[in-house]
């Protein structure tokens, strides 16, 4: 066993990563151990990514390193001047590349590494006009002050001269065969006759040079891009008090909607985020600190654009939150500075006829369940509210099944056409039990009805029966009694009336040639 990563204090200590477990806890008897999760790690660079979205919409993860670390690329073009302190530094058209406010990314590159640290993560960051360029900035460059270097523009082959091979991205084998040849720094690459160096050691080695040096480009995949239907704002002071958050979001809720309504558009699936002054040590899919980003969804049975009642279902999951509720008073460090309302899911939704007389028109006879619907899975949670869907099954068990409320999809679907009084001897019974129950019959006949039965220790007399009705398995599913005698499992239902004028749906299951006896089982009953 082996250690894959070391904190600051196992640095200081002599523990590296690589080193034997035995000799770690030789060294430093009271180091703490836990095992590798490399996927967690990538989960949480993943959450990282998506929390850097709030400095530019471009974002990526470059992956996990040895040691322990993890890196993130951020494309700040267009974004920096945002950050520019008193001054708005705007960005001009150079010779052939965008020309950068530095102030501005000065700024952007403090305000992401303290928030970093605040969350208990040692960060290095470096800017650069090309990929290549930051990154070898980040893990080598020495800043004279702070964790961030920013490589000049259009300077980075003097900063990259005095760098370590490693810091072009190559592969440890090729470094160390270029550091037998005294090769160490890559100013020392560059001197070179390109031919004899891809010769020697492959286009890897030139590729990469060019890449950091700009000569060719780097293309890297960013994050999904964010939804369309997004609204946000930003606040010059944090929000404290529920009443300025409330109103902060009946704005964005009110301004969403509109934009819906332009596309004709309706929301299934809304995420607010609420991002806080205070940090966090811990890490979720929210971002960086439990306590650093909230997010609160919810949920529409039906596509809506109704700003008040997404609102009051947002409002409904937002007084869960301690934070917000009326009956606390939210310190400095719980302030919201941000607010980012999105719809995650949308269907499409045209107006609505509306009444001659007012209102609504007959579409809108529903909206009232649907609402209700939506409510009810706010407080309940989205599992816990469920409907009946129709199946293609001739089982009476399985012609419907209970799926979530909200897993609608399309707006308001047709009802299925009333089919005709149905002909057959055993017309379905409204109420059918959860499972069929075995009951103990008597029948005089063995293809007859039964005369008497007994269920859950009452005896019923049957004074008038119909039937049968035979339903088949279905040979396309498999039955868990595969080596059971052929029509074992095929149904003969009555319908049958006691001596108390109470109707029950009864089955007989199996038939007398195959070998087993039949077995009665009640299964629902009639009005």
């Amino acid at each position: 066993m082996r250690l894959a990563a070391v904190d600051l204090a196992a640095q200081a200590a002599g523990l590296f990563p690589g080193q034997s477990l035995a000799d770690a806890r030789a060294l430093e008897p009271g180091v703490l151990v836990d095992d590798a999760d490399p996927a967690g790690d990538l989960a949480a660079l993943a959450s990282f990514a998506t929390w850097c979205s709030r400095y530019t919409p471009w974002t990526a993860v470059d992956g996990l390193e040895s040691g322990g670390a993890g890196g993130l690329w951020l494309d700040i073009t267009g974004c920096a001047h945002l950050f520019a302190p008193n001054e708005s530094v705007q960005d001009k058209r150079g010779q052939g590349k965008w020309g950068r406010g530095e102030r501005g990314e000065a700024a952007l590159l403090d305000n992401l590494v303290r928030r970093f640290a605040a969350a208990g993560y040692t960060t290095r960051a470096g800017l650069a006009d090309t990929p290549g360029a930051a990154w070898a900035a980040a893990r080598f460059a020495c800043p004279a002050s702070g964790a961030d270097f920013i490589v000049p523009p259009g300077k980075q082959h003097d900063v990259l001269a005095a760098l370590p091979i490693a810091a072009l991205r190559l592969p440890a084998e090729t470094v160390a065969g270029l550091d037998r040849l005294g090769l160490r720094r890559i100013g020392d690459l560059t001197a070179l006759p390109r031919a004899s160096l891809a010769r020697r050691f492959g286009e890897a080695v030139t590729r990469r040079l060019d890449q950091a040096l700009g000569r060719i480009p780097e293309p890297l995949s960013p994050q999904p891009p964010m939804p369309s239907w997004r609204v946000c704002a930003n606040f010059a002071e944090p929000l404290g008090e529920p009443a300025s958050v409330a109103a902060a979001v009946h704005r964005l809720t009110e301004a969403l909607c509109d934009r819906l309504a332009t596309a004709d558009r309706g929301a299934r699936r809304l995420e607010l985020a609420l991002y806080r002054v205070g940090g966090g040590a811990r890490i979720d899919t929210g971002g960086i600190g439990t306590d650093r980003v909230d997010t609160v969804a919810v949920g529409t049975s039906w596509a809506s654009r109704d700003a008040g009642h997404l609102l009051r279902l947002i409002n409904e999951q937002l007084d869960r939150l301690p934070e917000t509720s009326p009956d606390s008073s939210a310190s400095v460090e719980q302030a919201i500075e941000y607010l980012a309302l999105t719809a995650v899911a949308t269907e499409a939704l045209p107006a609505a006829q509306t009444s001659y007389i007012g209102g609504a028109g007959p579409a809108s006879d529903t909206t009232g369940l649907e609402q209700l619907i939506d409510r009810l899975a706010g407080r309940l949670g989205a599992g816990n509210v469920v409907r009946f869907e129709n199946r293609e099954s001739h089982l009476p068990e399985r012609a419907q099944a209970a799926v979530p409320a909200l897993g609608v999809t399309g707006r308001r679907a047709a009802p299925p056409p009333q089919s005709p009084r149905p002909t057959m001897p055993c017309p379905r019974p409204p109420r059918l039990l959860p499972r069929p129950e075995p009951i103990a019959a008597i029948a005089p006949v063995p293809d007859d009805p039964p005369v008497l039965f007994r269920w859950r220790r009452h005896s019923h007399r049957i004074v008038r029966a119909e039937g049968p009705e035979r339903l088949a398995p279905e040979w396309w599913r498999r039955i868990p009694l595969a080596a059971s005698p052929p029509g074992s499992h095929t149904r003969d239902y009555y319908r049958a009336e006691d001596g108390d004028g109470r109707r029950f749906w009864l089955y007989r299951e199996g038939l007398y040639d195959s070998g087993e006896p039949p077995r009665w089982y009640l299964h629902g009953f009639f009005g």
